[in-house]
């Protein structure tokens, strides 16, 4: 009995934290990182302030649990759909859209992430994010070379300069400000992809076929 109860307080004190970060995702997505702020973060989770700061001490550890929650959940996706393509080349297809796809999508998040400016130090959780993704496009670049899909290149530096080209693309100061248009949206993302193929080495007439079998899917499924 006692175990039980137990086993239901540990369910009860996990489903309150995931409840405050999905208000401090909430905040981000609507009002960017400035947005996430303890007492609002509060409201929206239903809870007091002071309980917000049992499970994060800080708004520092907020955001930067913000943060790595964020990248887990893109994790979770671009391997997913990597994963889940017939081929190295189309893994890293489906890759380079699923990221693409959620940095257009979720403007506001992506850029509270990458460079946002806020009252605190949350520079290992964004540094932490860039590499888990840079990482795995690098892992399914390495895969297309070994099998001869692609031309032998710095792994780690093309998955990089590719992440920054999306990111620079999609969120930055220079990225266009219609994207909530679907057919805008859809246009951004298979334009960045094709431009991160043909970067690494895919040839123009494959590039464009993988684009095509990859983007329409993704972005489908980010406006569901």
């Amino acid at each position: 009995m006692v175990y039980r109860r137990t086993q239901q307080v540990v369910k009860r004190l996990a489903a309150r934290r995931s409840a405050i970060l999905a208000a401090a995702r909430d905040a981000a997505a609507d009002g960017g990182m400035g947005a996430v702020q303890i007492a609002p973060v509060a409201t929206r989770a239903n809870v007091a302030a002071g309980t917000v700061y049992r499970y994060f001490p800080s708004k520092a550890d907020l955001i930067s649990e913000l943060i790595a929650e964020v990248s887990r959940d893109k994790l979770v996706a671009i391997r997913r759909a990597a994963d889940a393509a017939p081929g190295p080349s189309s893994a890293l297809a489906a890759a380079v859209t699923t990221v693409a796809v959620h940095i257009a999508s979720h403007r506001k998040l992506a850029w509270g992430i990458l460079a946002e400016p806020v009252d605190v130090d949350v520079t290992a959780s964004r540094i932490a994010s860039r590499r888990e993704i840079a990482a795995e496009i690098e892992l399914r670049i390495s895969a297309a070379v070994r099998a001869g899909h692609l031309p032998a290149q710095d792994t780690a530096l093309a998955a990089t300069a590719l992440l920054g080209a999306l990111h620079e693309s999609l969120v930055g100061p220079l990225a266009p400000d219609n994207l909530e248009d679907p057919i805008k949206l859809r246009d951004a993302v298979q334009t960045t992809t094709l431009l991160a193929l043909r970067a690494v080495g895919v040839m123009d007439a494959r590039a464009r076929g993988l684009v095509v079998q990859a983007v329409l899917p993704a972005t489908i499924t980010a406006r569901a």
